[in-house]
């Protein structure tokens, strides 16, 4: 209500694109601006300042407030009109909950088959399988670290509006509903505020491999 004209309202959230509009649209009333602005990250690169921003907005408005993208990141990139920040977050969020549930699946295979998960890590992070997701979540699943950067259930409030946007648009995504189902899985097993490299627990349960302390790992066979 105290807005004055020609404000800017810079929104970081991670929501759907169709909120981003609405707010647009109602900043517009007021002779204001919007930019829908998420970024990726995490924590341990808000307290870095090398945020990523993915802008939705327009041109004139953005370049304003680069300068303070600048002060908060190391990037800052207008992706599109309004909505399009958002969308690309949506996009983000596919690529690394995906990463990670791909990563999971493939060191409980490796555990199971008899092969030491951290050694498997070391062994493929130099080739095409390496990415900045495996070498920030690799070392957390191995320590059996979960400790939250990135939290399940934040996680998992981002694939439901990826979902909700998809059938919005008329855009199958199979693999990302599969991935809704293990993050919900994982939430009503009481892991919801573990980091999402915890999404491996999922996966470990279903393979009968279990934590035991001093991070050894055992096999299970059910009876």
């Amino acid at each position: 209500k105290n807005l004055k004209p020609n404000s800017i309202v810079v929104d970081m959230s991670s929501v759907s694109p169709i909120e981003s509009k609405d707010v647009a649209k109602g900043l517009e009333k007021k002779d204001c601006f919007s930019l829908d602005a998420p970024a990726s990250g995490g924590e341990p690169k808000a307290i870095d300042g090398t945020l990523a921003f993915m802008v939705g907005g327009e041109e004139e408005v953005f370049n304003r407030v680069k300068p303070y993208f600048n002060t908060m990141g190391s990037s800052a990139l207008l992706v599109g009109p309004t909505g399009s920040g958002s969308m690309t977050k949506l996009a983000n969020q596919i690529i690394v909950n995906l990463n990670i549930a791909a990563m999971s699946e493939a060191l409980v295979l490796a555990q199971k088959g008899g092969a030491d998960p951290e050694k498997v890590f070391k062994a493929i992070r130099g080739g095409l399988a390496g990415s900045a997701v495996l070498e920030a979540k690799a070392p957390m699943v191995v320590e059996r670290n979960f400790k939250a950067g990135g939290r399940i259930d934040i996680n998992l409030k981002d694939i439901k509006n990826v979902m909700a946007t998809a059938h919005e648009i008329d855009v199958p995504l199979p693999m990302t509903g599969q991935l809704l189902e293990i993050m919900q899985a994982l939430k009503v097993d009481g892991k919801a505020g573990d980091d999402h490299g915890g999404i491996i627990q999922y996966f470990e349960k279903l393979a009968g491999v279990k934590e035991k302390k001093h991070c050894e790992i055992e096999m299970c066979t059910a009876e």
